[in-house]
């Protein structure tokens, strides 16, 4: 079956719950992974117009960019490739009110793009956004991205999967329990 935004809104609101979404998952990364990793790879080399054509297919877009690498590529550099993709469309997404037009619970995958971008102006953008949106769990995680952005101008727990050095301040964070997400 050929995927289309809404299969992937399907998956991704009702086969999956809330839990499901930011929970660590063999079985759940191999069923995006053999679900949807041709679509994110065929996605990410160029994008119809059919994904832009509504607020939903938008999501669709975003959450195909920013969530599901995640899952498919997780502890490889892969899992961020399309971060600066997701990133461009949030923002041409909201650029024409995408998220105002989508249900209230669905709007933080509009915004996650921002959260997850190693730039502290995005940063800022992310906790306003959240902030508006009026969820204390969502708007908590967004400072806490946020504060590590503006301390160190980048995740540290993705400086291993990245091949990146840590600083000796980055190793003291990362050796704290609980440091990183």
């Amino acid at each position: 079956m050929a995927e289309t935004p809404d299969t992937v809104l399907n998956f991704w609101f009702n086969e999956l719950t809330p839990k499901d979404w930011f929970v660590k998952s063999d079985e759940i990364d191999a069923s995006i992974t053999s679900r949807f990793s041709d679509l994110h790879l065929a996605l990410s080399r160029g994008v119809s117009d059919e994904w832009r054509a509504t607020p939903e297919a938008r999501l669709a877009l975003i959450i195909v960019f920013d969530q599901f690498p995640r899952n498919i590529y997780r502890g490889s550099p892969l899992a961020f490739a399309t971060d600066g993709l997701a990133l461009k469309e949030a923002k041409a997404a909201l650029a024409m009110g995408a998220d105002k037009a989508v249900a209230e619970d669905r709007r933080v995958f509009f915004y996650m793009p921002f959260e997850h971008a190693e730039n502290i102006a995005e940063q800022e953008r992310s906790v306003a956004l959240f902030e508006a949106l009026g969820n204390a769990n969502y708007l908590d995680y967004a400072n806490q991205h946020h504060d590590i952005i503006a301390r160190y101008g980048r995740f540290p727990h993705r400086n291993p999967i990245l091949g990146r050095a840590s600083t000796a301040e980055e190793k003291a964070y990362l050796a704290k329990p609980g440091a990183g997400f």
